[in-house]
């Protein structure tokens, strides 16, 4: 006997809340991530976990909200709430190692391919691990091709948001990579969803599972207080927005007297009589140059 499954029990609106979720951490996440492969500021680390853990919040929020939305006739749905929550700490921690692993090798292929599989996988095992703590009177099973092509689409959407954002700059960029990581985590949800074959079986005691409806408030509150405050790290800094004079390699100076300084048309210095402007530009454009101050 087969239940019958309903994907989209409240119509589109957990469909449409997901991906908006899932969109705005892989936003935040990424531009976090773009600052952290392009700076050389020591508190870079901070800007690692910040990306990873609003990358993982997202993807987390959307599988659950989508979840509210998923139904079988003949047994309600719960959750066992340690499995749910371990499901996020993975997809944070797998997360941040694929960033760290393209921001330790830079922004190759090799590097992208093994960080952007690393982060997709990430959003494959937070998913299936997230129905493992699914609890109703009934027996899962999966689909082997569906959730082999579920992982597949996980994985390349987050080979090409990392590329996007490691290769682009700009508004435009980091609009393409968020959507690219909300179709990421809602395809590879609603693909591995399709995968999914319920069994009921007769009610012998409590599912000892939680509720969904008793997951809402943390499942919500949490991750969503989370990202609005990782939203307003990212407005207060503006060089996580639009990138800054320190982002990016530095740039050798074309007299080649010091590394990273080019001098300002507009802050060059008057030359003095006693002294050739070349000199005084090369030596005005050392010191002010971030490299050598903190030397």
């Amino acid at each position: 006997m087969q239940g019958t499954i309903d994907g989209f029990s409240y119509g589109l609106v957990t469909p449409v809340a997901a991906f908006l979720m899932a969109c705005l951490g892989g936003a935040l996440g990424l531009r976090c991530a773009a600052r952290y492969l392009r700076t050389r500021h020591p508190w870079k680390a901070g800007l690692l976990v910040l990306g990873a853990a609003s990358i993982g919040s997202g993807v987390w929020t959307m599988h659950f909200i989508a979840m509210m939305g998923f139904a079988v006739s003949g047994t309600p749905v719960g959750y066992d709430r340690l499995t749910t929550f371990a499901s996020l700490a993975v997809v944070i921690v797998m997360t941040g190692i694929g960033i760290l692993i393209v921001g330790h090798r830079g922004a190759t292929p090799m590097a992208l391919v093994t960080g952007g599989t690393i982060t997709g996988l990430s959003i494959a095992t937070m998913h299936y691990l997230g129905m493992e703590g699914m609890r109703l009177h009934g027996r899962i099973e999966y689909d082997t091709v569906t959730v082999a092509l579920s992982v597949m689409i996980a994985v390349a959407a987050a080979i090409t948001a990392l590329w996007v954002i490691t290769s682009h700059r700009g508004f435009p960029a980091s609009l393409g990579a968020c959507l690219v990581m909300g179709v990421a985590a809602t395809g590879m949800h609603y693909t591995g969803m399709a995968a999914v074959n319920i069994h009921p079986e007769l009610p012998t005691g409590a599912s000892g599972g939680v509720p969904a409806v008793e997951l809402l408030a943390p499942m919500l509150i949490g991750p969503a207080v989370f990202l609005v405050l990782a939203g307003a790290v990212v407005l207060i800094d503006p060089l996580i927005v639009a990138g800054g004079p320190d982002s990016g390699p530095p740039v050798r100076a074309v007299t080649g007297r010091c590394r990273g300084a080019v001098p300002s048309q507009r802050m060059r210095p008057r030359p003095s009589s006693r002294e050739p402007a070349g000199r005084t530009a090369v030596r005005s454009a050392c010191r002010d140059s971030p490299d050598l101050r903190d030397r």
